[in-house]
């Protein structure tokens, strides 16, 4: 079986092209300097030429608040790109897996999300990963839409490398605690895109480490599993750290379809947390 993945330099696609490959399939890493999503013909011809089984579409403009001022950019990327990916993978007939995001609901609830709760998106960024969706549901017969959230690897940065950076600096930290979401690990996500990947349950999955927790919940227990007591972290809330795009106040997902469908449910949140740091610390990364 035959896998490509696009953005695979990004924190999630390494980690895909290494569980896939230990998985037995082939596996086609792209990176934008060889695949550029944005540009039809380009990705037509490399997916032709591949013929995969399966796209693992991972590349996305990811940069939150600067959407909000590259609108553009964002919806070439992130919708645009993503009417490329599932047109060349329709051609050839692979499955394709859409990696979207929490960001497609607004936070207002209280009660977590499922796949079928209505979508409204208040960023740039979350209305353009939901624009993605619609293509690939309009464009792709053989699909999966897997939204997930709080992401954190190896490879990258992301919320948990930052604690860690900022630990070494100060004693003291401000972290938001009224937004409330769901941590993931992206390798526990990738094993369960690969799971998924091999089957015929198409649809839209939501697909996070289980629990639920604040910023300043997900800060207090990485220095606390790190062994960093020396931190005092100091809740704040989301008005006081203003920033350009507004985030969703309450993102956890329910995992409805994982659960109807009989797959693997992903692991607790901090147990997911405690493997990184040993992953991290066994790669010499948080020296």
């Amino acid at each position: 079986m035959k896998v490509l993945i696009t953005g695979g330099k990004g924190q999630l696609g390494v980690d895909a092209a290494s569980v896939f490959q230990q998985r037995g399939w082939e596996v086609f890493v792209f990176g934008r300097d060889r695949l550029d999503v944005t540009k039809g013909e380009q990705v037509m011809e490399v997916v032709e030429s591949v013929r995969p089984d399966v796209v693992i579409h991972a590349a996305a403009y990811t940069q939150v608040d600067q959407a909000e001022q590259d609108v553009d950019s964002a919806y070439l990327v992130n919708a645009y790109g993503t009417r490329n990916v599932a047109v060349a993978s329709e051609k050839v007939k692979a499955k394709l897996v859409y990696i979207s995001t929490d960001y497609v609901f607004d936070g207002t609830g209280i009660d977590p999300y499922n796949e079928f709760a209505p979508t409204n998106p208040q960023s740039v960024y979350g209305k353009s990963k939901l624009a993605g969706e619609s293509f690939v549901r309009e464009l792709s017969s053989r699909f999966f839409i897997v939204r997930t959230s709080w992401v954190y690897g190896l490879y990258g940065n992301n919320f948990v490398k930052t604690m860690l950076k900022l630990a070494k600096e100060r004693n003291e930290l401000s972290v938001l605690y009224d937004q409330v979401g769901s941590p993931t690990y992206t390798v526990d996500l990738v094993c369960f895109l690969e799971e998924l990947a091999s089957t015929e349950l198409y649809g839209t999955y939501h697909a996070s480490n289980s629990g639920q927790c604040s910023w300043y919940e997900f800060a207090k227990a990485i220095f606390e599993e790190a062994g960093l007591n020396h931190v005092i972290v100091h809740p704040v809330t989301t008005e006081q750290l203003k920033r350009p795009a507004p985030r969703p106040a309450f993102s956890v997902m329910d995992h409805m379809s994982i659960r109807l469908n009989g797959l693997q449910h992903l692991r607790p949140w901090r147990e997911a947390l405690r493997e990184f740091l040993e992953q991290l610390h066994d790669n010499g990364l948080d020296q």
